[in-house]
């Protein structure tokens, strides 16, 4: 086994490689890459110290965030503002990936396919969702013998409410492409038709 211990120049990869990003990116991106990862409230604090920026800048893009709709905000505790990536945003995220990597006659085919096996879920089940299935199984379980044939199977759980997630993603790239067709094509806009 060797007992010599690292080159000072790899005492800290994580630092060098911090300050590399630092050095390499703005304050605004480096807060806007933090925030994308962040799905449970924090403050500019944290968001600050991850970001490696000051507090005080932290806030000021993380406002921005807020105003373009990519940040939520929550009040915290003792007055301050909680910051966490928007559902919409991450929504709108997920809908481009998908039209960039499926066409729109394989989308609706998709789409197609999933609403049938969610109706084939309703109708094996006798319930509307898998929430109710846990619900179900549960409450036979319990008035049952609680025999390892009357588990709960969370497998086939797990597998609807990852269908009706990815139902929901392809139904908003469908939603956002049909959209896209009509921006910059001359047709009035939502406000200029009463729809404001």
């Amino acid at each position: 086994m060797n007992d010599r211990s690292p080159p000072d120049e790899f005492a800290d990869v994580n630092e060098a490689v911090g300050e590399e990003w630092e050095a390499e990116t703005t304050p605004y991106e480096r807060i806007r890459h933090v925030v994308a990862h962040t799905y449970s409230p924090v403050s500019a604090d944290t968001v600050a110290d991850d970001a490696r920026t000051a507090s005080k800048t932290a806030r000021k893009h993380l406002n921005t965030l807020a105003d373009e709709g990519f940040v939520e905000t929550t009040p915290g505790e003792h007055g301050g503002t909680l910051y966490r990536r928007s559902p919409e945003s991450l929504v709108v995220e997920q809908a481009v990936d998908i039209l960039e990597h499926v066409s729109t006659d394989e989308l609706v085919t998709r789409i197609q396919e999933m609403c049938e096996q969610l109706t084939e879920y309703r109708s094996e089940f006798g319930v509307e969702s898998p929430e109710e299935l846990v619900v179900d199984q549960t409450n036979q379980t319990l008035s049952e013998s609680g025999s390892p044939e009357d588990e709960i199977d969370l497998e086939t759980i797990r597998e609807w409410k990852t269908l009706r997630r990815n139902l929901a993603f392809a139904n908003a790239a469908i939603s956002i492409g049909n959209a896209e067709q009509f921006v910059g094509t001359g047709h009035r806009s939502i406000g200029d038709s009463g729809l404001a």
